[in-house]
């Protein structure tokens, strides 16, 4: 009998839902897409007929012993009860373990997704090797794990390292000292409806070719072509993301000192002309004795990191 587990993700804006083994491998997987519209009910939904589908096509010889879930937004691991979503509506205190539980009768462990993505970064991607690792993704929202001594840090079971609910200097506003949430700045939804409501974009630069002159199309990946063919305005808005999110991981640095930090998410697949400006703020900022003791690296896997983890995790469920 081969023994599985499933894994389920929960994103602001993807959702998916895997069936694994206890060492991350993933060997089915379901897609689909957050209707914000029909709100935490509608994903209930379809979590409930996707772990339905993935079930009924297990073979003769697999049973599913566990699943492990990583939610986009805070909970109580303890209880695997939601504390809130900060993109989709209808989350606030409900109880998904026990939600699961009831419908599945499996053991269900419910992480924060970033905590998941963190873990699986740990294990099998970019934190590989080392003992004290920091993860932050950066996509619709912003979040952030963090592994102590090779152990997740879980601070009192509600999360740590909510590295987009830390405050930052705001180049946006018009008062000198003012300062924002990181998420509010930085993260994917917050560039992007920035970026679309610019004007004057020259229809012959290398944005405005993009959008064809019209900034309510523009997107991050436009943001960063455009950057790497040396547009200024893109450019300079990269530049002031990179100043966002490197006094965010400044800071983070100066009070963990991991050995690496890794960038996730749909906004840190910009490469380089996003990693290097952050890199380069953080040289100059980052306590003196801890420069040239970290690295700054892109994750490793992907599109598949929070489900991984999900799998991982799941090891760790228990029928309580």
């Amino acid at each position: 009998m081969n023994t599985r587990v499933v894994g389920v993700e929960i994103g602001g804006t993807k959702l998916q839902v895997v069936l694994g083994t206890s060492d991350g491998a993933i060997l089915l997987r379901k897609r689909g897409s957050v209707d914000p519209d029909a709100g935490a009910k509608g994903i209930l939904a379809w979590i409930e007929k996707a772990i339905e589908s993935t079930l009924s096509e297990l073979s003769g010889e697999d049973q599913v012993s566990a699943m492990g879930v990583g939610f986009g937004g805070p909970v109580h691991t303890a209880t695997g009860k939601v504390l809130t979503s900060h993109q989709v509506a209808g989350w606030d205190g409900i109880a998904l373990k026990s939600w699961l539980t009831d419908r599945f009768q499996l053991p269900v462990v419910i992480e924060n997704d970033a905590n998941a993505a963190g873990w699986a970064e740990y294990c099998h991607g970019a934190g590989q090797g080392t003992q004290n690792f920091v993860y932050c993704n950066i996509g619709s929202g912003i979040g952030g794990a963090f592994v102590a001594n090779g152990a997740l840090y879980n601070g009192q079971g509600y999360g740590a390292c909510e590295i987009g609910h830390t405050y930052v200097p705001d180049w946006t506003a018009s008062v000198p000292g003012a300062s924002e949430k990181l998420e509010n700045l930085c993260s994917g939804w917050s560039i992007t409806s920035r970026i679309q409501r610019w004007e004057g974009i020259a229809p012959d630069s290398p944005l405005g070719v993009r959008c064809r002159g019209n900034a309510a199309l523009l997107t991050c990946p436009m943001l960063a072509e455009a950057a790497n063919e040396g547009d200024d305005r893109a450019l300079k808005e990269i530049e002031a993301i990179a100043g966002g999110v490197g006094a965010a991981l400044t800071n983070v640095i100066t009070l963990l000192h991991p050995e690496r930090v890794a960038l996730g998410g749909g906004v840190a697949l910009m490469g380089d002309v996003l990693l290097n400006p952050i890199r380069s703020y953080i040289a100059q900022h980052v306590f003196g004795p801890y420069k040239e003791r970290f690295e700054l690296v892109p994750c490793a896997l992907e599109e598949d990191v929070v489900t991984v983890g999900a799998l991982l995790l799941a090891s760790q469920a228990t029928t309580g």
